[in-house]
């Protein structure tokens, strides 16, 4: 009876939640969706048959939701958004001609999107040093030069991105690098959830989401805390809609008040593409870096109001009472200074989750991006299970992921820091595996991808295989990686298109190209793991093939094995199906993987909940609360606390100058109102800033933006020159991609 209740609540319309009674939001700054479907249909001119094949017939390779066609689970719905469209064109495009290599001087100028916009790379191409260009060679060749170079396990890294990489990839990559004597291998959880992974193996002794998308419609409180799903997770803005229609209250904590999450075109819903979907309930301003401050601030408010479930907390956790005392000592005052919120504003959001009998708490890179992302993390534990938001329905922790590889990534073992399931480098675990496999694991941790740069710069590694990903465009100071990747005697770059860093000349070394196979393209078929652990199987699809494209599975056990000859019969695989199997040996809560071959095929490990009626995967079955102490955070006169943002992007893949829902373009600074009427700065003023220590500036424009006062923003890649390499967080070692800065008018 409730389910059909719910569905009636789901057709009937509810004007409350109306964003405009203008008709498709006619003179409402939006992205245009429909244009997104006209813009990928002129995109894949000559393959659009292929195209609607990898739409309908393929798992989704953007965000981390992971749609089966344009289907899911958690309703019966048409799911297709931007992000997925705008891929259309690098999967369907045709190869690259080659000759344009022969001399990059003229490459050396363009911009990443017009590299990607030359075509698919077809075959092997070396450039050695002093050499203008490359020139294609063979597959053998290739692999022979290169395999000398990864013999010395503690002379070279190996790095995978997420751009649609799947489980099968990862897990083979990681254990070719294991073979060759090495745990230095890393992938894109490392610059984005690594606090989360961090964080929440300490806590609740799992390092994934504890709920389901499912759990979202119909909980009482929907709380995002620096995320914005609006332009990062688009296809979650269905999710959100029908949880409004079912009586759900969302809130926002941010620095900037998103306007695709104040209001929403979800096209494919006739009554949200019409009138739009008010999103956001109760927002809360806080400043960059602040969060703890507010968080710690909600938490005081529950204690002292009586709102902590103490019965669940006494019966399932451990720690609380250091919590409370943690919490009792910072004053009002302190939380305040540094959360930039009012107490009043705190005592708010404790009476929303004090109130409120189920809750689902989802972050993003607004929380984990800086050097104490990992205390982040604890502070939003620390609310969920005050409460008692964890294991049962409509409640739950959820890290959401922006790419549809990074949770598998991390769980194949494609970690500097972890093995194959999460589980950390130990010598009893390392000797796990090596019974496993039949050959000698490292117990030491490898580098991470922003240690791989520095030993780099250093002179102290020699070779680095870079699976996708751009260091130039990902990570603080481009400058810095620029010169780390010109000092290696040789790279290896896997990728389906052209990057600036493949172009970065080296100063005594070679320079590899190896093009790569879209999921789509491998025979056998893939999996990947979205964000509610759902680990979803997606086939080969037919279409047209690139040149001498191989499966990257392919490329780093043949690489070990020709620089390992003793392990070959240990590393190489028959197919993606062998690789599947020695998955499922090698991580048991993968469970089903092995038996996955057919579209729509998938298993959920740990099914909709982990941590089932408070039951955690603990030595002693408890969630561990952890005291979180203020950062110290000081702001000197005059400066501000800037921000990295993603605009029309994916990833560091930039689709269009200006932003939809902002009319930001990539040069844009934001600044508050009250900012900027302070220093006379109109839209449009050219700005510098520069950090305070003074040697990185970046130029922008400004543009006046519902943000907090002291705080700015700018795009991210652009924005990465004003960042400082050296600022890591202690455990996950993850990047600061904020920075302390002051602002000054240029000329005009």
């Amino acid at each position: 009876m409730e389910r059909m209740r719910n569905a009636r609540t789901r057709r009937r319309l509810d004007p409350r939640n109306w964003a405009s009674w203008k008709p498709f939001g006619i003179g409402e700054r939006k992205p245009n969706n429909y244009l997104e479907l006209v813009k990928a249909f002129r995109s894949v001119k000559g393959n659009r048959r292929y195209a609607w094949r990898l739409l309908t017939q393929g798992t989704c390779d953007g965000c981390a939701l992971g749609t089966k066609g344009m289907r899911d689970w958690t309703m019966d719905e048409v799911h297709l958004c931007n992000i997925r469209l705008r891929l259309l064109k690098l999967n369907t495009m045709p190869a690259l001609d080659v000759s344009l290599l022969a001399d990059v001087s003229g490459l050396e100028r363009m911009r990443s999107a017009e590299l990607r916009d030359l075509g698919r790379l077809p075959y092997p191409m070396l450039r050695r040093a002093g050499e203008p260009g490359f020139t294609r060679i063979g597959w053998d060749e290739a692999l022979d030069l290169a395999a000398p170079h990864l013999r010395d396990g503690s002379r070279f890294g190996v790095y995978l991105t997420s751009r649609g990489v799947p489980n099968e990839n990862y897990f083979a990559a990681q254990k070719a690098v294991r073979a060759l004597g090495s745990n230095s291998v890393d992938n894109a959880a490392r610059i984005c959830h690594s606090p989360s992974t961090v964080a929440l193996k300490q806590s609740i002794g799992a390092a994934a989401t504890t709920c389901s998308y499912t759990d979202w419609i119909g909980s009482d409180l929907i709380v995002f805390i620096g995320s914005n799903p609006s332009n990062n997770q688009p296809v979650a803005m269905k999710y959100l809609y029908h949880a409004k229609k079912a009586g759900t209250k969302v809130a926002m904590v941010n620095a900037y008040r998103e306007p695709g999450m104040d209001k929403y075109w979800v096209p494919s819903n006739a009554e949200s593409a019409l009138f739009g979907t008010k999103i956001t309930d109760h927002f809360f301003g806080v400043n960059v870096g602040g969060d703890i401050g507010f968080l710690n601030g909600v938490l005081k408010h529950l204690i002292e109001t009586g709102r902590v479930d103490e019965a669940w907390v006494a019966e399932h956790t451990t720690g609380f009472e250091e919590v409370r005392e943690a919490v009792a000592g910072q004053s009002w005052e302190e939380l305040e200074a540094l959360s930039g919120a009012t107490r009043e504003q705190m005592r708010e959001l404790a009476g929303l989750l004090g109130e409120a009998r189920s809750a689902v708490l989802v972050w993003s890179m607004g929380i984990t991006q800086h050097t104490y992302g990992e205390d982040n993390v604890r502070a939003i534990v620390n609310l969920a299970l005050s409460r008692g938001f964890v294991g049962r329905d409509h409640c739950g922790l959820m890290p959401i992921r922006g790419h549809s590889g990074v949770q598998g990534g991390a769980e194949m073992g494609a970690y500097a820091t972890g093995l194959p399931g999460g589980l950390p480098v130990t010598g009893e675990n390392a000797r796990r595996f090596a019974d496993l496999w039949g050959f000698e694991v490292p117990i030491a941790p490898g580098l991470t991808a922003t240690d791989m740069i520095d030993a780099a710069h250093a002179g102290e590694l020699d070779a680095l295989v870079s699976s996708g990903g751009n260091f130039l465009e990902v990570l603080p100071d481009p400058a810095y990686c620029r010169e780390a990747l010109s000092r290696l005697r040789l790279r290896v770059h896997v990728d389906i298109v052209l990057s600036s860093q493949m172009l970065v000349p080296a100063d005594d070394g070679d320079v590899l190209l190896l093009p790569a196979q879209t999921r789509y393209e491998m025979a056998g078929g893939v999996t990947e793991t979205s964000t509610e652990r759902r680990i979803i199987f997606s086939p080969e699809v037919e279409g047209p093939r690139i040149g001498e494209a191989r499966p990257e599975w392919r490329i780093f056990t043949e690489l070990a094995a020709r620089a390992r000859p003793e392990l070959a019969d240990r590393l190489r695989y028959s197919g993606t199906p062998e690789i599947r199997a020695d998955i499922e040996r090698a991580v048991p809560f993968y469970q089903g993987i092995a038996g996955l071959s057919e579209f729509g095929d998938n298993v959920q490990y740990g099914g909709r909940h982990l941590c089932p009626g408070g039951r955690f995967p603990t030595p002693d079955g408890r969630g561990r609360f952890a005291p979180v102490a203020l950062p110290a955070l000081e702001r000197p006169d005059g400066s501000f606390m800037v921000a990295t943002r993603r605009g029309k992007q994916f990833n560091s893949m930039v689709h269009e100058r200006r932003d939809g829902f902002n009319g930001a373009t990539r040069e844009a600074v934001l600044i508050s109102t009250h900012d900027a009427d302070r220093l006379g700065l109109a839209d449009g003023d050219a700005v510098e800033l520069r950090s305070v220590t003074g040697e990185r500036a970046f130029r922008g424009r400004v543009l006046r933006a519902p943000l907090m006062p002291g705080n700015l923003q700018i795009h991210w890649p652009e924005g990465n020159v004003l960042l400082d390499a050296s600022r890591r967080s202690p455990d996950a070692r993850i990047p600061d991609y904020n920075a302390l800065a002051t602002i000054t008018k240029l000329p005009a």
